[in-house]
């Protein structure tokens, strides 16, 4: 199957070419090619970027990584691609070993699906948020259920995911904490720092360990004081920790957002949505984890006023950056290679031959009128 796009004005996202062809064989980009072609479909007037890919998302249009069912995770990547993510992993919030084992199991076999048949956005493994994290800086997680790092216990979920749990976010503070980080990276475990009140010399003890991510950068974590750094100075500082950041303008400031691009670059920074369920849908009252959540405005907080995700999509993400004054390559870049990049994935998030070819046209507005995933259309407005 061959589809040639051309005549738009293309970001890779790291350059911009316009006009632009794309040439897609059996789902792969082919070529690409400046200029205009006579064949193909004609963009002229959109933009064309790399599908985008979300690594911190607990649910979107009524379905949870927390229900532990396939038909939840292939419905969250069918509910995704009207957005622009064509790559997401799935996260679960701190719960018993039953639910998480649950949850481990079905996207093995959600993942298996996609093998199979086309079913939306790709899913890239799953995350765990805790549960070994701490109860100080419990956010919006269950303390009924959070607890010290079990390796063994880690296994199980391991063992049940075929090997696809990609993340796991971590308080690098408590009893075990460092040891265990060096086991899970073994495995090829992505350890991300979040949910902790860890001191600056504790989180470079856990980046030494082989910690590689902060969890929503600010959000449940020890902030910065110009005595002691804690957990924000400590990622900021280490060039090599990429930093997730919620772009919703309610979870962190413009001021904060545009101090951490000067600081660390788009290149690092990682735009997740840390949406819930109640992405997507009314205002109302939802769950997170057997937590209560009211959504007011479009803002997800407990019953005690804390924020608990948000409804956030990835589009709204792109588009707020843009309204701050992040220059739009750059807001592509996190949006779509870092995130990629992070996972140690090549094939996605970049538009150059030999990579997926997960697409997304967008209009002046930057709004989402079409989604392809692996050269097929999966949306059109």
């Amino acid at each position: 199957m061959k589809t040639v796009l051309t005549n738009a004005k293309l970001y890779t996202p790291f350059n911009i070419i316009e006009p632009a062809t794309v040439v897609i064989e059996n789902g792969r980009i082919k070529r690409v090619l400046e200029g205009k072609s006579e064949e193909g479909i004609n963009l002229e007037g959109k933009i064309l970027v790399p599908g985008f890919v979300d690594t911190h998302i607990h649910g979107c249009c009524g379905y949870d990584t927390n229900d532990g069912t396939v038909e939840s995770f292939l419905r969250m990547g069918e509910s995704l691609v009207k957005y622009g993510v064509t790559s997401f992993i799935p996260t679960t919030v701190t719960a018993s070993h039953e639910e998480l084992l649950k949850a481990s199991i079905a996207v093995a076999e959600a993942m298996n699906v996609q093998k199979r048949e086309l079913r939306g956005a790709r899913i890239l493994g799953l995350h765990l948020e805790g549960p070994y994290i701490n109860v100080e800086a419990k956010g919006a997680q269950n303390p009924a259920f959070i607890r010290k790092p079990d390796f063994n216990e880690f296994l199980e979920y391991w063992m049940a995911s075929k090997g696809n749990i990609r993340e796991i976010t971590l308080a690098p503070e408590i009893e075990g904490a460092l040891e265990f980080i060096g086991k899970v990276s073994e495995l090829g475990v992505i350890v991300q720092i979040g949910h902790t009140r860890a001191t600056y010399e504790e989180t470079k003890r856990g980046i030494i360990a082989g910690a590689k991510k902060a969890t929503h950068l600010f959000n449940a974590m020890r902030g910065f004081h110009h005595r002691e750094p804690g957990t924000v100075g400590a990622c900021l500082e280490s060039d090599d920790v990429y930093l997730e950041l919620i772009c919703d303008l309610i979870h962190v400031s413009a001021v904060a957002i545009k101090l951490v691009y000067k600081v660390a670059g788009p290149e690092r920074i990682v735009l997740i949505t840390d949406a819930i369920s109640a992405a997507g849908l009314p205002d109302g009252k939802y769950e997170l984890g057997g937590l209560r959540v009211v959504v007011k405005e479009g803002i997800c907080r407990l019953e005690d006023g804390t924020l608990a995700g948000s409804t956030l999509t990835m589009d709204k993400a792109v588009k707020n950056l843009v309204k701050i004054g992040i220059p739009l390559r750059d807001v592509l870049i996190m949006a779509t290679a870092t995130p990629a990049r992070a996972l140690g994935r090549a094939d996605i998030g970049v538009i150059k031959p030999g990579s997926n070819a997960d697409l997304v046209v967008l209009n002046e507005k930057l709004e989402v009128e079409k989604t392809y995933i692996g050269g097929h259309p999966v949306f059109e407005v």
